[in-house]
């Protein structure tokens, strides 16, 4: 039994060895017969470009966009697979290794990253591509795009346990790898930019005219509130098995979660573990920095921060059913107080639309919270009710940027939430002080929202907070 057992397992083995080897020698027959539409030989494991109507009736100039053959996914081992290097972790960018994603005919076999840049941006990438608006050998000119400031390295960029949401050397990628790129022809991309502009909201021009500001040439640079700000722009890098320990899961569950509930859009997920690196199709965030960068991490100096989770409907059309925008520009202008006594402000704000529930989610909650008696004690109720859970932004990777910032103590958190403090001290960066939005800066039917959220905290009665109530569609 033991020898029929082995002689089988011998067999498979030889099978599976003549298919590997099959495939191989026909990618690369197509390899040579199709030159215009070179993919590296033995890539992964391809099928030929299906034959439907969607790709008989493309125009010669779209079919020329893509190569003959459609590659699937890969396997670890194959031959033509060699990923780059990378040490999550290292010290420095060379010794770490750039992040590597693209699926180029060049890049390919050398990626050592799953998924694609940019982010919810890539299905556009991809459209430009097929629509042929995007020429598919299209080479980023980096010229003159370097960071607008220096920032770190800070110790904490070599922590895998601190940073695992994204590729601290991501701004550097272009300079640092410029050998690589060249020697080697690979497609290697930067995941976050550093720029600088100057901020104009409606709201700072008021708090001037109050006295809430004052100009100072240096932040508040005139009576019309216009600011001087520092921006980073990140795009988010998750290193599997650090995001798989912060949530207390096993990578493999993440990794499986991660594939099924993206309808199997990322096939390496499953069949290349050795990839431990993974770009999801999520937004990103963006840094606002007030006064000098640097003061951010001198632990000398005072800092006032706000971590603010995107709210369309309120922050850019404003909205009066919650308190998002009053609190960003309370926000933002504790920051430029700060940034203009000798310290730092930073306002840092986060694509998560409708607690990373969406908009579609948000409306239907505000339906059903607006068709009954909109009252604060069923506020989160509402939402649990229709989503199933009442916040899914999962506060727990959020830290990560503030370790990349060098931050290391908050003086003025400008924040009520327990989700977010909770996160931050349990990365090990103690919070001073936590700040309320003042009560004369909450819109009137954003009441329920914000005693919902106090009694969060429990610090309102049960009785209390039935008696907080919204106003219906018609008043």
């Amino acid at each position: 039994m033991g020898s029929t057992t082995t002689n089988m397992g011998d067999l498979k083995e030889a099978l599976q060895t003549i298919s590997q080897t099959q495939s191989a020698l026909l990618t690369a027959v197509q390899f040579h017969l199709h030159p215009n539409h070179r993919t590296p030989p033995d890539a992964g494991t391809q099928t030929p470009q299906p034959t439907s109507p969607i790709a008989t009736t493309s125009t010669p100039s779209t079919k020329s966009q893509f190569t003959s053959r459609v590659i699937l996914t890969t396997y670890p081992h194959q031959i033509g697979i060699s990923p780059l290097p990378l040490v999550w972790g290292a010290p420095d960018p060379l010794t770490r290794g750039p992040v590597t994603v693209s699926r180029s005919p060049s890049t390919i076999g050398r990626r050592n990253a799953i998924g694609a840049h940019g982010g919810s941006y890539s299905i556009y990438y991809a459209l430009a591509l097929a629509s042929g608006e995007l020429p598919h050998n299209h080479k980023p000119d980096y010229t003159n795009t370097e960071p607008a400031v220096n920032i770190g390295p800070f110790p904490q960029w070599g922590d895998k346990k601190k940073i695992v949401a994204m590729d601290p050397w991501g701004h550097l990628v272009p300079w640092t790898h410029k050998d690589l790129m060249e020697r080697e022809g690979v497609d290697l991309r930067p995941t976050i930019a550093v720029t600088k502009a100057h901020m104009k909201l409606p709201e700072l021009e008021e708090s001037v005219r109050g006295g809430r500001l004052r100009p100072d040439g240096r932040v508040c640079l005139n009576e019309r509130g216009e600011l001087a700000v520092t921006k980073f722009a990140v795009e988010p890098v998750w290193y599997l098995p650090g995001v798989a320990e912060r949530f207390g899961i096993e990578e493999g569950v993440l990794r499986r979660a991660l594939f099924e509930e993206t309808g199997g859009m990322y096939p390496e997920l499953i069949t290349r573990s050795d990839i431990k690196v993974f770009l999801p199709p999520i937004g990103g965030l963006t840094v606002y920095v007030f006064g000098d960068p640097a003061n951010m991490s001198d632990p000398s100096k005072r800092l006032a921060l706000r971590i603010h989770d995107e709210c369309n409907g309120s922050d850019v059309f404003g909205s009066d059913i919650c308190t998002c925008r009053p609190y960003l520009i309370f926000g933002i202008e504790e920051a430029v107080k700060e940034a203009q006594n000798g310290g730092s402000g930073v306002v840092i704000y986060f694509r998560k639309e409708g607690r990373a529930l969406g908009e579609v989610t948000k409306y239907l909650v505000y339906n059903a919270r607006k068709r009954g008696e909109d009252r604060a004690s069923d506020y989160f109720k509402r939402t649990e009710n229709i989503a199933g859970v009442k916040d899914m932004r999962f506060q727990a990777l959020m830290p990560d940027i503030l370790h990349w910032l060098g931050i290391t103590k908050i003086d003025r958190m400008l924040s009520m939430s327990n989700m977010k403090h909770d996160a931050i001290v349990g990365q090990g960066i103690p919070i001073h002080e936590r700040v309320e939005l003042p009560e004369a800066l909450i819109p009137a039917d954003s009441r329920v929202e914000i005693d919902a959220k106090i009694t969060a905290g429990h610090r309102m009665t049960e009785q209390e907070l039935k008696a907080v109530q919204g106003r219906i569609w018609e008043e």
